[in-house]
């Protein structure tokens, strides 16, 4: 009874009254003529009309109540069969008592409902029966089975049919909400499908500034620095012009290479080096012209078989190499560096290592926390980031008078994945 007020429909309300007055009226015309007294059989029909209005007419909010609904049906069918066997045709009375037993019973009760106001009809139908022969009996078990049995097969039925329809709401309720959580799922999918697209165009960009960043840094930083490392000396050569022009020479040279890295930098090409060389041998001719500019020699070494690697790891490798160098000229007031490339069974190792003044690695772990401008450079920050997007390490070994050690480290399975 999931809208009791809804189903409380006129012919409920107004017909058991007009019926009960009608029978009523029946009685007092019938037993009048035969001199029987009325009194009781009024006073049946009073208190059945009471019962019904006190009840179940003027008490709405007692419909739900089923302990109340089966008081009120229990002593509904007493009175009635009381009617019935004082007076037959209230047998006419039963149908009412079927749509109340409907009405306000639950099951498994609305069955019993229902058989028991057919057992009241089927007394009432059975009256002139004598019930005392064997025959009679039988004759009487058979018309109340015949009012039981139907009403409780249309019970039985109406119950299985009143299933389907709550079994049909829940599966309709059921689709709509999880039609309702497919669009808030969908919508929510959508929104961070946009903030994924939204992410990974940021982290693109922020990518290629990096990227940028490091280029210019591998490239016209460095090339600019050597520029003016030369031009510094050109300039305190004096009077010695072919120291002059030595230095001269140099510093146009490397202008020369550094516009040349700056279009391939534009480009996405490969390093200038590795066009046309191994790894192996565009070290050596980094570290050779590194080392004519600078006056400090540089002993390069391959160990382990040499095996073709991702551009990248090549390109990473020779920049870190390019960096470490940039970082012993300007710092380390080194007398000699080696650059020394290995294949090993499970990564590619480059170390650059010099025997300079050093420093103190655990001022370096601070200053990580600090901007890059008040860092000294984005040289170390660079050879990092280069390293570990290809899943390798950089480590930099170092103290005060003992020179540094710069050691970058690529994993095999990565660079052939690469590849």
């Amino acid at each position: 009874m999931s809208d009791p007020a809804a189903r409380w429909r006129v012919p409920l309300t107004v017909g058991p009254y007009a019926l009960l007055v009608l029978l009523a009226g029946i009685t007092v015309v019938l037993k009048r003529s035969a001199g029987v007294s009325l009194l009781i059989d009024l006073l049946l029909c009073v208190l059945v009309a009471a019962w019904m209005l006190g009840v179940f007419t003027l008490r709405p909010a007692w419909r739900g109540r089923v302990p109340v609904m089966a008081v009120f049906f229990t002593v509904l069918v007493l009175l009635t069969a009381i009617l019935v066997i004082r007076n037959p045709w209230f047998g006419i009375f039963s149908p009412v008592g079927y749509v109340f037993a409907f009405e306000v019973l639950r099951w498994p009760w609305k069955l019993v409902g229902v058989g028991a106001m057919g057992v009241v009809a089927g007394t009432a139908q059975a009256s002139g029966v004598d019930k005392t022969t064997v025959v009679g009996l039988i004759t009487y078990l058979v018309v109340v089975a015949a009012n039981v049995g139907p009403m409780c097969a249309f019970a039985w039925f109406v119950r299985r049919s009143d299933r389907y329809n709550e079994e049909r709401e829940r599966a309709l309720r059921e689709a709509r909400e999880a039609n309702r959580r497919l669009a808030a799922s969908l919508a929510e999918n959508a929104a961070l499908h946009e903030q994924l697209l939204a992410q990974a165009r940021n982290a693109g960009v922020q990518d290629e500034r990096q990227r940028m960043a490091r280029e210019i840094h591998d490239t016209l930083a460095q090339g600019l620095t050597g520029i003016i490392t030369q031009l510094r000396a050109a300039e305190h050569a004096g009077d010695d012009s072919a120291e002059w022009r030595r230095h001269l020479a140099a510093a146009t040279k490397l202008a020369g290479e550094s516009l040349s890295e700056a279009r391939r930098s534009v480009h996405a090409l490969r390093p200038e080096p590795l066009r046309s060389a191994r790894l192996s041998e565009a070290l050596a001719g980094v570290a050779e012209r590194w080392s004519a500019l600078h006056e400090i020699p540089v002993q390069v070494t391959t160990t382990g078989t040499a095996r073709p690697i991702p551009p990248q790891a090549e390109a990473a490798l020779l920049r870190i190499a390019q960096e470490a160098l940039a970082n012993v000229a300007k710092h380390a007031r080194a007398t000699r560096v080696g650059v020394t490339l290995s294949y090993l069974e499970h990564e590619t190792a480059l170390d650059v290592r010099d025997d300079g003044g050093g420093f103190d690695p655990a001022r370096l772990d601070t200053a990580a926390d600090r901007p890059a401008a008040d860092r000294g450079g984005f040289g170390l920050i660079a050879m990092r980031q280069r390293i570990e997007s290809l899943s390798g390490t950089l480590q930099v070994e170092s103290e005060p008078g003992s020179g540094t050690g710069v050691s970058a480290r690529v994993p095999a399975e990565r660079a052939e994945s690469c590849a």
